[in-house]
């Protein structure tokens, strides 16, 4: 063939579009670090652990998790947010981190819905109402009634300022008119310990951290608030099924630096549907409580979509009660 100047800019332009794929390809070509912006142990850190050892397999690079905890988790988030968006750094955030931050903290260093590229909610986790085994209701109605004519009175407690069983505590609070006195703990251990010890009187707290205090007998479940019976709690009644209007799910979710490159995004996001359509993760999501994003939930899409709803939905209920 007579090698011409439109055959040398063919051949050049040739190059350059294999070039970029074959760099798309090499991700990950080293470990990967995700940020968890709470101490390990706590229920961003079991379910990260769950599948970030999955995604690694399909990567073929190790996912270190890294937690930074403080600030109801901001402090981790702001770190992630002020990472090289090369695909090294990720982070997965919560309801706190996500929605109800920027109404809590005036110099939040990061906006949940424009400083990330979005990757995928991780998972779903309904709300339960508890409260000390000794308290005198029986049944949620019971306790709507008797909150209303004693919340003054009690004590609600809570993993700290910005933590899920804070933001839900919140919400159940002022849509219902009670106004008990709020006793903050530094995480969910301390505050279940008082619950079961009795120096608190109720809570509103995800499914995963009170399986084991309910299925023990050491304190009290009412509802738990979503229009379904979970598997982990079959014998616990829903309030929808009581009629009573309150549905309150926590979620998690995973996300990574603005300017994400889309082939790294997609490459993240393939890996963790992996994860998260693997069966012995499907049933240690039920055993925990929770359930894995499905259809529009899972991606980028609907993760921004939700944190753009629960940004409205909890900020004016944040910000009046502040007043």
């Amino acid at each position: 063939m007579k090698f011409t100047r439109r055959t040398a800019i063919a051949a050049i332009a040739a190059l350059g579009v294999t070039a970029v794929p074959a760099v798309a390809q090499q991700y990950p070509t080293k470990p990967i670090t995700a940020i968890v912006p709470f101490a390990a142990g706590g229920p961003t850190d079991v379910v990260t652990r769950l599948v970030a050892e999955h995604m690694s397999r399909t990567l073929g690079q190790q996912i270190v998790v890294e937690n930074i905890g403080g600030a109801g988790g901001t402090i981790g988030m702001s770190r992630a947010a002020a990472a090289a968006p090369d695909g090294y750094t990720i982070a997965v955030g919560n309801m706190g981190t996500q929605s109800a931050a920027p109404a809590l903290y005036p110099n939040l260093k990061y906006d949940p819905a424009t400083s990330f590229t979005q990757i995928s909610v991780v998972n779903f986790t309904p709300q339960t109402i508890v409260s000390k085994k000794g308290l005198e209701p029986k049944d949620l109605k019971e306790l709507l009634a008797y909150l209303k004519a004693n919340s003054e009175k009690l004590n609600y407690g809570h993993a700290g300022v910005g933590s899920i069983s804070y933001v839900s505590g919140f919400v159940f609070n002022a849509q219902f008119g009670f106004k008990p006195a709020l006793v903050a703990y530094k995480g969910t251990g301390p505050a279940l310990n008082d619950l079961v010890g009795g120096q608190i009187d109720y809570m509103v707290d995800q499914s995963l951290n009170v399986i084991p205090q309910i299925t023990s007998g050491t304190i009290k479940a009412y509802a738990v608030a979503h229009p379904e019976r979970i598997a982990a709690l079959p014998d616990v009644p829903t309030t929808k099924e009581l009629g009573v209007d309150f549905i309150f799910s926590a979620w998690n979710a995973m996300v990574a630096p603005k300017g994400l490159p889309k082939d790294i995004q997609d490459k993240l996001l393939d890996a963790l549907s992996k994860a998260l359509d693997d069966p012995a993760i499907i049933k240690r999501y039920e055993d925990l409580g929770s359930t894995a994003p499905k259809g529009a939930d899972r991606g980028p899409a609907g993760l921004q979509k939700l944190v753009e709803s629960e940004v409205a939905r909890i900020t004016p209920v944040l910000k009046a009660a502040a007043k």
